[in-house]
This record gives structure tokens, sequence and C-alpha cells, in this order.
């Protein structure tokens, strides 16, 4: 790699960076969860839980490609301290020819597919999936260039216009009576829009790779990464897989849509954070006690946004269910409550994993990672003796244990502030069970009413709860204080990062 390395923002600067970064992606990002869950909302009336149960059958298998797509090098594109346009335009062709590659292998594994099932209508339907990876491996590269120069908010564009178009697509087709395929087309269309918004706002075009470029530290980090994600992938569809072959399509069409009620507006929120924290964190790496800071501050946002909301669903869980999925769905609500737990550590543990990232622990990362992914299979299978509760339980299980293994792991390579963490989650946690539970009175008490007046309630239960800890609780008054300067310094507008994708660098010219 080049030996010219982009100056480190000003403290002050950085903060502002920073927050105005994580402002943008979240605001986008409620745009995205609301276009998700009408869509949600829309789709659960137009489908059953057969449709939904078929195409999660294919998305188990067709999602371990996807994990090979990406190999880890769109996160060590960003992570690098320098990157230059060579390198840049070696990772689009090694990307591209992943994708490319997987798409074709994808036809092939198709036909085990529906034989593992003993579906043959699952064949067609996973090879059409195969076009994602031609897609989205084109687009790696471009994303990563836009993630790389802080560009959140055509990030945030990009996803918010191809998520629309792609759910327009699946809303229409569903109305015309194409049941499972309206999925297929809504992924195979997201894929498609993202990648021409994704090379018309990057604004380059790479070159063919050239011989002696190194990028040695590149695929060390992407082997690490992509073993770490494949593990991960495994051990989080383990349940599908089980509840698939033991319970049949309907259960796991259950199953699926409490996932997808919970998980796809938590991801869509987590992911913008985690675009956040790594470009910046990693360009902290080497100043420890500012490094500390942010992760704490990252902390108190996960903890006050997500963390405080899932109490909230959890609390409110039968009405949700009821409104944004409509009554025949009612065996979702147990499932849900039980992932939500998962969800909650989950969020928590993201401080830990910015953190392997940011300082290119992946090595680490992936034998962590070996072991809470046999925690969790262990965990699912013991469950599926309950069926698809007691699967949802044992998913959770292992993040609750997960989290105080992670930071113990952590502090086996590299510093972090652990007192602080410890009591951090301790703290937000707490208050989210105690406000999740008013939640739940507030509710159950209201329940005549309807399950529009339940959520009102649960909520104002929920505020309640916060407002009396954060008066009566200092360490909680001193957390929202925090949480407050942070959103000031969103709003505070300093001079924007100088992008590096516009005209086109030398060969010898590094990319900030």
């Amino acid at each position: 790699m080049s030996a010219r390395t982009a100056a480190a923002p000003a403290a002050g600067e950085f903060g502002r960076r920073a927050a105005r970064g994580a402002a943008v992606t979240f605001i986008g990002q409620l745009i995205r969860i609301a276009v998700q869950i009408g869509g949600l909302s829309i789709l659960a009336r137009l489908l059953g839980a057969t449709d939904y149960g078929l195409f999660a059958m294919v998305m188990v298998v067709v999602g371990v490609s996807e994990v090979f797509r990406d190999f880890g090098l769109s996160n060590a594109a960003v992570q690098a301290p320098t990157l230059s346009t060579r390198q840049r335009d070696v990772l689009f062709w090694v990307n591209s020819g992943i994708g490319l590659a997987l798409g074709v292998v994808i036809v092939g594994v198709a036909y085990g597919v529906g034989a593992l099932y003993g579906r043959p209508e699952l064949i067609p339907l996973t090879q059409f999936m195969g076009i994602t990876f031609v897609f989205n491996g084109l687009a790696t590269q471009h994303r990563a260039s836009l993630n790389r120069d802080l560009r959140f908010w055509s990030l945030t564009v990009i996803d918010t216009v191809a998520a629309v178009a792609a759910l327009v697509v699946a809303i229409v087709l569903s109305l015309a009576g194409l049941g499972y395929w309206a999925l297929a087309w809504q992924m195979v269309s997201l894929a498609a829009v993202t990648l021409i918004l994704s090379v018309a706002t990057a604004r380059w075009l790479p070159r063919l790779p050239r011989r002696g470029t190194d990028m040695t530290g590149f695929y060390r980090f992407g082997w690490n990464t992509v073993a770490t994600q494949l593990v991960q992938y495994s051990a989080n569809n383990m349940a599908s897989l089980v509840i698939g072959l033991r319970l049949g399509a309907r259960e796991l069409g259950f199953y699926n849509r409490s996932l997808q009620l919970l998980m796809n507006p938590l991801n869509q929120l987590r992911a913008p954070a985690t675009r956040v924290a790594i470009p910046l964190f990693s360009r902290l790496q080497h100043e420890y006690d500012r490094f500390d800071a942010y992760i704490l501050r990252g902390q108190i946002v996960l903890g006050y946004t997500l963390v405080a909301g899932l109490g909230l669903v959890a609390g409110a869980a039968e009405p949700v269910v009821a409104i944004f999925l409509g009554e025949k769905w009612a065996e979702v609500t147990p499932v849900l409550r039980f992932l939500i737990v998962a969800g909650a550590f989950q969020t928590l543990a993201y401080v830990a994993y910015w953190v392997f990232v940011s300082r290119a622990l992946t090595g680490a990362l992936f034998r962590f990672t070996l072991i809470t992914a046999s925690m969790k299979i262990a965990f699912v299978l013991i469950g599926s003796q309950w069926g698809v509760v007691g699967v949802a339980a044992g998913y959770a299980l292992e993040p609750v244990l997960s989290w105080p293994l992670a930071i113990w792991w952590l502090t086996r390579y590299t510093r972090i502030p652990v007192r602080p963490l410890v009591l951090g989650v301790i703290r937000l946690s707490s208050v989210a069970l105690v406000g999740g539970l008013a939640a739940f009175a507030a509710s159950t008490i209201v329940a005549p009413a309807g399950p529009v007046v339940q959520i009102l309630a649960a909520t104002v239960a929920d505020l309640v709860v916060y407002a009396l800890a954060a008066l009566v609780v200092p360490a909680v008054r001193r957390d929202v204080v925090e949480l407050v300067q942070i959103a000031n310094a969103a709003r505070h507008r300093g001079p924007r990062p100088s992008p590096s994708a516009g005209a086109m660098p030398t060969d010898q010219e590094d990319l900030r």
C-alpha cells in the first residue's frame, strides 16, 4: 500500500462528522423502515404463511452464497488506511468475478435445494435468485467507495429508492397472483436498482487490473471476515433450516414473518450505524482515549434508541402483530418476544464488533464467532424439541450469554473500557426491561379498546419509565445529557469532507 495517508480531521470536526453521518443515516433508515413495515403489512395480507415458508427455504441456502459474494472486501476497502486506484480496480474485478461465479453455481445447487426439502418448485425459484449475486457483486466496491468517502447521504438515498422500487414490484406481482415469486422478484429488483444507483453516484469506472498490485492485506482481512460471516450465517439460519426440515413450510412461514417483522427494521438501523462507525473508528484505531470515548457514545446511542424501542415492542407485541401482520398471524407473538431479546443483545454486541473490525482483529473475531455459533446451534437444536417457540427461545439465549464473552475476548487482544461498557449494558438493559414491562401492563389494561389504543398506552408507559429513570438515576441522567450533546453535534454543519471518488486519480494516488 502507498505510504501516504489522509490527514485525520480535528477532534471537533471529527465528532461533528460522526454525528452528522449517524443522523443522516438514521433519518434515511427511518424512512426505509416505514416503507418496509408498510410493505410487510400489505404483503402479509396478500400472501400466506406457506408462500413465505417456501421463499425462506430458498433464502437459507442462497444466503450462504451471498456471504462469499462480498468476501469481506467491502469492509477491507473501508478499513484500510490507504487505498490506491489500482487496488480499488482489483477489488472491483474480484467481487464481480465472485458474484458471477456464484450466480452460475447456484443454478446447479438449485437441484439440491429442491431435493433437500422435497419441493421441486424450489428449483426454478433458487435459480432465479442467482441473478442477485451478479448484481450485488458488481455493486460491492462502488458502495464501499461511497462508504469510505463518508458519503452517507448518498448511500441512504440509494438504499431508500431501491427499497421502494422493489416493494412496488412485489405488491404488483402479489396482486397478480404470483405468490412466492413476488418475493423473489422483490429481491432481484432491489439488487438491480441498487447497482444502477451505486454506479451512477460513485462516479468512477474501474480499469482492468494490473499485475504487481499489492493486495495481500486486503485478502487476509477479507478471508478472516468471510470466514466469520459464514460461521455467523450458518448459526443464525440454523433455526430456519431446522424448522423447515422438521416442522414444515407453514411453521417456517410464521417464524420467518416474526423474524422479518423484527429484523428488517432493526437491521435497517444497525447497518448504517456500522456503516458510520467502522470508517470513523478505523481512523481512531491508534488514538485510544478518543477511541474509547466514541465507543461509549456508540453504546449510549444504541441503548437509548434501538434497545429502548425493542423493549417497547416486546411489551406491546400482541397489538403490533395484529396491526402490522393481521389476526391470522397471531401465532407470531410469542416467537417475536423471544427474538426481541436476541435482537436487543445482538445490538449491544455491535460495539464489540466495531472494535474487532476497526482494529483489524478479524482473526480474533473469527475464533470468537466459532464459539458463539456452536452455542447458538446447540441451543436451537435443543429448543426445537418444543416447536417453533422453543427454537426462538434457543436462538435468544445465545446472544444473552455471548455479550459478556465478547468483552472478555476483546481484552485478550486490545485495550477497551471494560468497566464502563459492562455497567452501561446493565443500565441500558435494566431500563429497557422495566419499560417493556410497563408497556405490557398498559397494553393489557386497555386491551378492550383495540390494538391502536394499546400501542399508544404502551408507548406512554414506556416513555414515563425512561423519564423517571432520568430523574432518579444519575447515570441515566448523564446518558441523556450525552445523547443530547450528540444530537446537537449532528445539527452543527461544518465543511464537507473532500470526496475521493470524483475525478479519477493517477495510479499512484491514494484514495482517502
